[in-house]
């Protein structure tokens, strides 16, 4: 080389990264055709890791601090070009800067539902969804398995893989659980554990260290949703007289709004009564093996009251008894039976 080429020649007297944009995990300094000024600076800013790659192979890594680039200071690489002590020309090399920050709140969720055997309800599909946080742990292994030669590499890029192993782990880690649905609820924490413990290595392969790994959602597609909505109504409604009682109350303030206020649900409210105790006893006599009583008896008990001004009035006063209505509802009601007793 002359003596003029060598002037025109560029050296790269400091090495660093400012980290200028957010989600960049590894990042190459741009070299082009200079060569690292021997003696120059190298600045590593904490939380960054420095890889210096000399044909292919990594030479040298430099964690956090500032350093002059010496054959002191690269040991490696001075072996791998024979430099002895005295060679001080500036030199070719490939430089890469790794973010070693902790990456929080990454999201996570199933793309498509995951089908597992259930205890209660056989086979069901799964949605899942969380958070997790990671970082680069061991920038030699990130280098060689995950980012290689590219100039830039993000952190969209590599929670594309990420997420995969996450689904894949936990399809298994759900399907061997034997947890049923019902009770994944109660248990999300250690289920979250147990899919981290098993994440852990997956993700050290790849100089990848899971901080933190969280489960905050397990829900069902809507449909099988809506079948155990139905499922739970049912059990609700298991004690017949109960749940009509329960009818009873709640409609008494709704009909009070309504014309003709309480007087006009007496009638209804004693044939809701007689037909809850009749399904109720048929219930009851259907499991002893006795005949349940006919829709004709329940229709017949239920009308009579409300043809009778005396019973009706009775019905209101036990009502009333129970503090099931108000003493004005009571005298609002028994008023307007009078009235059309008498014309």
């Amino acid at each position: 080389m002359s003596i003029g080429s060598f002037i025109k020649k560029q050296f790269i007297d400091i090495l660093q990264w400012t980290e200028d944009s957010d989600g960049v995990l590894a990042w190459r300094h741009p070299m082009e055709d200079m060569e690292i000024q021997y003696g120059g600076s190298l600045t590593v800013r904490e939380s960054q890791m420095a890889v210096f790659v000399n044909e292919g192979k990594i030479a040298d890594v430099f964690g956090p601090g500032m350093y002059k680039l010496t054959t002191q200071t690269l040991p490696v690489l001075t072996y791998l070009k024979n430099w002895d002590k005295l060679f001080e020309s500036p030199f070719k090399s490939d430089v890469y800067f790794f973010s070693t920050r902790l990456q929080i709140g990454r999201k996570w969720g199933t793309a498509q539902p995951i089908t597992i055997r259930d205890a209660d309800f056989g086979m069901v599909r799964l949605r899942a969804f969380g958070l997790y946080s990671y970082k680069i742990a061991d920038v030699g292994k990130f280098y060689t398995e995950i980012s290689g030669t590219r100039a830039e590499y993000t952190r969209d890029e590599v929670e594309e893989q990420l997420r995969n192993l996450l689904v894949a782990t936990m399809t298994a880690t759900l399907g061997g659980a034997s947890v049923p649905f019902l009770d994944m609820a109660a248990n999300q924490a250690l289920m979250s554990q147990a899919i981290r413990d098993r994440l852990a290595p997956e993700f050290e392969r790849y100089g990848v260290a899971l901080d933190n790994f969280a489960v905050t959602n397990v829900s069902l597609p809507e449909e099988l949703q809506k079948a155990i909505d139905t499922r739970i109504s049912m059990g609700m409604m298991g004690d017949m007289a109960k749940y009509t009682q329960y009818q009873v109350a709640t409609s008494i303030p709704l009909a009070a709004q309504n014309e003709g206020g309480v007087a006009g649900l007496g009638a209804s409210l004693a044939a809701g009564a007689v037909m809850g105790q009749a399904m109720a006893g048929g219930l009851g006599a259907a499991a002893a093996g006795a005949q349940p009583a006919t829709p004709a008896a329940a229709a017949a008990a239920a009308a009579a009251p409300a043809d009778d001004p005396a019973a009706r009035l009775q019905k209101l006063k036990e009502l009333l008894d129970k503090s099931l209505i108000s003493q004005a509802d009571f005298d609002t009601a028994k008023a307007e039976i009078l009235k059309k007793l008498v014309g």
